[in-house]
């Protein structure tokens, strides 16, 4: 999906239907880039939220992951906008937290370790549009470096069912 306009109530039913994905499939990456303020910490919010979990959700800037294991998968959340190399990430045991099974990773500002992230990652970009919307893409990053677009927003899941 390629820079579709979604409101805030949508952005609420993609988190829904993102979260019934990675329930179905026992866990996986998701890689959320965007700028400061456009909405990485709250659609990780909600995702946390749709898959039952009942801890606080916060972003882990300053200790760079927060498990969550409450709900229906455990989710490693991750923030690595103060990561500058790949030693900092083996510290922080992002390459452990990746061997997990039926776990969510969850990492915000993606863009900063790319060539780190696993292959099947599911990236979510997010852009400032104005105070009730934003502008969102969701892809993977082929072998040759290009986006091929996901579109998780029209998987034929209805939240209301």
């Amino acid at each position: 999906m390629k820079d579709r306009l979604f409101s805030i109530d949508e952005i609420d039913l993609l988190a829904y239907k993102i979260a019934n994905k990675y329930r179905e499939e026992n866990g996986g990456t998701i890689g959320l880039i965007g700028d400061l303020g456009t909405g990485k910490t709250t659609i990780t919010k909600k995702i946390c939220k749709y898959l039952n979990i009942t801890e606080t959700v916060k972003s882990p800037t300053f200790t760079y992951v927060i498990e969550y294991e409450s709900g229906d998968l455990k989710v490693c959340h991750f923030d690595v906008y103060r990561i500058n190399n790949e030693d900092e990430l083996y510290e922080i045991g992002f390459y452990d937290f990746l061997q997990e099974e039926n776990s969510l990773i969850i990492v915000e500002w993606a863009n900063n370790i790319i060539d780190e992230m696993p292959e099947d990652t599911i990236y979510i970009e997010i852009k400032y549009n104005d105070e009730n919307s934003r502008l969102i893409s969701t892809y993977k990053i082929n072998k040759n470096g290009e986006n091929e677009y996901v579109d998780i927003w029209d998987n034929n899941d209805n939240k209301n069912s």
